[in-house]
């Protein structure tokens, strides 16, 4: 295959925009809807993060208060009880001698760090317990939601996008609930105590040194306008070049039998690079952010020495200032002023990481508020299958409103029947059994089992009475056993086995390695195609279904092994209804009633010999399989090329 045609087959286009922005437009206060829906169950340690927090940082500001007591009662010989930072405590509390008032201020910066240990290592936990139970349940639901929204909602979107809504968002939100609440309860104590120590201790002073919080203000609106949506832009294109490499190493037997490496190493460049130009655009905007908030941050510093320093050493009170200045006050305004400077300047990366997690909030709600076609019904009451007849009553189904991929099927099964279904490829085969199924709900008309229509009944007891076998098998990481016990996982290894007998895969699992315990590797790549397909057959006999369906369940094995297994199946479908799709005819000849669908309508229906005898489409399509392809009439071939030449939307059979 030409990299022209694999890249128009991949059906992705990477320059779209965001694949969830359309959800994402209809969430209001994402945040606040993440701490009140998943938050609320963990208050208690999310309280306790924010009081510890508290309390230590007020304790991380009292030995720069105790260190100016220290400067102007003992080296300079000011009273003692009358220090502004002592006033609050008895004075019968407090030592006379210079000996004991020294020893009363290392004793108190000493507690202040030891109680403040113990307060940040609450703190610590208070957060992060907060946080990862957040995350946990964030993500459990957000998995949950997602698989059970309809087949639809999987073919608009790729799996690498909700990977990363999976993985990445959420931990986003993780990043946030603990790094940024902390960071952000620790700012809030930090800018607030000194703020109003600054004014204890000398509120004019005080005025010089928060000068530059309102411009710093200012400049963080501006920050936090622009980099809102460069962060949206960011979180998509992390989805996509997840998309890009899901989708190749999917693909990598595609990719190596066609020699594209270099072709696929370059879309994997163009698609990282695009997450490279718009991250670094945030980048770039942070890094021009910091720094600036630092320097106006420093301002503030400056001017603090300047006019403290010349204060204190002129003995004058500066301009319009009064009052006087002492030194143990003027170091203090220094240390706090310096403390000051950092957590305003990391202001910035708490909205940095706030803005982060909103953008992430914003794709992970969007998600779960995604609502499909599919009505659910908690509360609708049980399929009871008595006969297992099926009625399909003037059915019409498309996929989106421009073209109906299903049109008025009507057929009826009795219980115990086996129905085949044959078309051309396109026709809608597949289609019809996955709303039997419930993967897609009906346009119109009706679907009943034993005359309960299907929409009124609970999905969960819909599919429990159902298996299937499709044509795309997929196998779970884990063993053979595991596999098989898919949906039945109170079987006994007796049971298995035995299912695996009438499977015809028996013999080739004893030969593995570890027999029914040998790992199967991802997507079942240990195994080949015809043994994953075994292992697949086996599943549905073990779960024992009233409904049996098998879309074209043996395509993957040799012509002998289908003889077996065909031999299986049809002991399996001789009690229960059953719907088989089969691209051989020779494997569905015996069938009942086969029906012939042509562009999403029945055409013919009958036995197979009657069908031949008609000369239509099905003694058509059995004299392509007999190699008769010289005594086909022209009509059924130009029918045939104008198929092929059509693309259908979500329905490839």
């Amino acid at each position: 295959m030409e990299p022209e045609a694999y890249s128009m087959s991949s059906g992705v286009d990477w320059d779209k925009d965001d694949p969830f922005e359309e959800q994402r437009e209809e969430i209001e206060s994402p945040m606040q809807r993440l701490l009140f829906e998943y938050g609320r169950p963990y208050w208690f340690s999310m309280v306790v993060g924010l009081i510890s927090s508290v309390f230590a940082r007020a304790l991380d500001l009292l030995p720069a208060l105790m260190l100016a007591v220290a400067i102007d009662a003992i080296v300079y010989d000011a009273a003692f009880a009358e220090q502004v930072p002592l006033v609050v405590l008895p004075e019968a509390w407090l030592p006379t001698t210079e000996t004991g008032q020294f020893q009363f201020v290392v004793a108190v910066i000493a507690g202040s760090f030891a109680f403040g240990a113990i307060f940040h290592w609450l703190r610590n936990w208070g957060f992060n317990s907060f946080s990862q139970s957040v995350q946990h349940d964030v993500r459990t639901a957000t998995y949950d939601k997602m698989q059970r929204l309809d087949m639809e909602f999987f073919a608009n979107k790729q799996t690498g996008e909700m990977m990363s809504v999976l993985s990445n968002d959420v931990n986003q939100l993780e990043r946030f609930l603990n790094e940024g609440m902390n960071s952000a309860t620790r700012l809030i104590v930090m800018v607030v105590g000194i703020t109003c120590l600054l004014f204890w201790l000398n509120p004019q002073l005080a005025l010089v040194s928060l000068a530059p919080v309102p411009l710093i203000a200012v400049f963080t609106y501006v920050f936090v306008k622009k980099i809102q949506p460069k962060y949206a832009a960011v979180r998509s294109s992390v989805g996509k070049v997840n998309s890009r490499l899901e989708n190749n190493l999917g693909g990598i037997n595609v990719i190596k039998s066609s020699n594209t490496e270099e072709y696929e190493s370059d879309r994997v460049e163009d698609v990282s690079r695009n997450y490279y130009d718009k991250n670094w655009g945030a980048i770039w905007l942070r890094i021009k952010f910091f720094p600036g908030l630092q320097v106006i941050s420093g301002i503030g510093f400056v001017l603090t020495f300047l006019v403290g320093g010349y204060w204190v050493f002129t003995e004058t009170a500066p301009g319009p200032f009064t009052g006087t200045l002492e030194t143990g006050v003027f170091v203090a305004f220094i240390m706090y002023t310096q403390q000051l400077v950092w957590p305003m300047a990391q202001f910035g990366q708490v909205i940095n990481m706030y803005q982060r997690a909103e953008a992430s909030s914003e794709r992970i709600f969007g998600l779960m508020d995604e609502e499909g076609r599919i009505e659910r019904d908690d509360e609708a009451t049980e399929l009871e299958v008595r006969e297992g007849r099926v009625e399909y009553d003037r059915v019409g189904f498309g996929y989106d409103d421009s073209e109906r991929i299903i049109d008025d099927v009507s057929f009826e099964v009795d219980g115990g029947e086996t129905v085949a279904l044959v078309g051309p490829t396109g026709a809608g085969k597949s289609t019809v059994l996955k709303l039997l199924l419930r993967l897609y709900d009906v346009d119109e008309g009706e679907i009943r089992i034993d005359r309960q229509d299907v929409r009124d009944v609970s999905l969960a007891s819909l599919r429990r009475k159902m298996g299937y076998v499709g044509q795309d098998t997929f196998l779970f990481y884990g063993t053979v056993e595991e596999n098989i016990t898919y949906g039945a996982f109170d079987a006994d290894r007796e049971d298995v086995i035995e299912a695996a007998k009438m499977a015809e895969a028996h013999d080739f699992i004893q030969n593995l390695p570890d027999g029914y315990d040998t790992e199967v590797g991802e997507r079942g790549v240990k195994l080949s195609g015809g043994q994953r397909q075994r292992v697949s057959i086996a599943r549905a006999i073990l779960k024992d279904p009233e409904i049996l369906v098998l879309d074209e369940a043996t395509s993957d094995v040799d012509t002998e092994t289908e003889m077996l297994i065909q031999r299986s199946i049809d002991e399996l479908a001789e009690d229960r209804t059953t719907f088989a799709i089969a691209h051989r005819l020779s494997t569905i000849k015996d069938a009942d009633t086969i029906l012939v669908l042509e562009d999403g309508r029945i055409v013919e229906r009958g036995a197979h010999e009657e069908l031949l005898e008609n000369e239509g489409l099905y003694s058509h399509l059995w004299g392509v399989q007999a190699g008769e392809i010289d005594e086909l009439p022209q009509e059924f071939i130009e029918r045939a090329q104008r198929r092929q030449a059509r693309t259908e939307v979500g329905d490839d059979d």
